[in-house]
């Protein structure tokens, strides 16, 4: 592992949306290696810093910049909703782009960001097109017969769920409950993120309609467990809830660490928007356990 500035450390600065919390390294110069192993050391909360896992910022040939994301177990992750917007502050704040709009490539393509700022000037959140969502099983991926799982009867441990399975560059698996604050999700979310249906380990959403425009809801993360926030999942929430006909298609999506704006433009693009905050916590210098 190559530290950034020689015996300095890695800088890091730690930030989260919605309480879905990462570190975010500057590595433009491509200087870290085992960048899954850095996740694991620097995401343990009692000997790291503490985190859902790293982001990391690196250039792009297609785009303006390129996001490199890890989960707190060293596994790679597509996409993160909360993440882009956290990292699109992160590009700002560091003077390394001076525009409103930016794109950034992920592993499920390049996003289109577009910065949110306060009256003074300081950037509080983003607005991200999410892209188009994946609706076909096959390519989520799902292993099963049908095409599509739209409200589709899945069992459990002898316990019968209606699921709709969507894609938002990582795939989802949503489920509407009438109390998801009663569900116990750390038995159930391993159960599902480890299905054998499901080849890439599957997010698990518990979503209960509040009214047309709102929904709550709580995720458990492949390769994270549950967490405040989840940018994809809400996104998927809202295109589930759209498709099964429960909410319009702008909705309010309350997570655990706060609420997210879902717009899924069926009408032209086919693509889903996301706007939601983006804070900065602290920063500092890193010492991997090599050094």
């Amino acid at each position: 592992m190559t530290n950034l500035i020689n015996n300095q450390g890695i800088p890091f600065t730690k930030m989260e949306g919605l309480g879905n919390d990462y570190i975010y390294i500057n590595d433009l110069a491509e200087n870290l290696s085992d960048l899954a192993d850095l996740a694991v050391e620097m995401s343990e909360r009692h000997y790291g810093i503490g985190s859902d896992g790293i982001i990391v910022l690196r250039p792009s040939s297609i785009a303006d910049f390129k996001m490199r994301m890890f989960n707190l177990d060293g596994s790679e992750g597509k996409m993160c909703g909360n993440g882009i917007r956290c990292l699109a502050k992160f590009i700002y704040d560091q003077h390394l782009w001076s525009d409103k709009h930016l794109t950034i490539e992920t592993l499920s393509g390049v996003k289109q960001v577009e910065l949110i700022f306060n009256q003074s000037g300081q950037v509080t959140g983003a607005r991200v097109n999410m892209g188009q969502p994946i609706l076909e099983n096959s390519l989520i991926p799902v292993q099963t017969k049908e095409a599509n799982w739209l409200q589709h009867p899945f069992t459990l441990e002898n316990t019968t769920y209606q699921v709709t399975a969507v894609s938002m560059g990582n795939p989802h698996l949503v489920i509407f409950h009438p109390e998801i604050s009663q569900l116990d999700l750390q038995s159930l979310g391993p159960k599902f993120e480890h299905h054998e249906c499901f080849p890439e380990q599957i997010n698990t959403e518990f979503a209960e309609i509040i009214r047309s425009d709102e929904i709550n809801m709580r995720v458990w993360e492949r390769g994270s467990g549950e967490t405040l926030a989840c940018g994809t999942g809400a996104c998927a929430v809202a295109v589930a809830s759209i498709l099964n006909g429960f909410t319009d298609n702008t909705v309010t999506v309350n997570l655990l660490g706060g609420s997210l704006i879902i717009t899924w433009d069926t009408s032209t693009s086919g693509d889903v928007y996301m706007e939601g905050p983006a804070r900065t916590r602290f920063s500092g210098s890193y010492y991997p356990n090599t050094h």
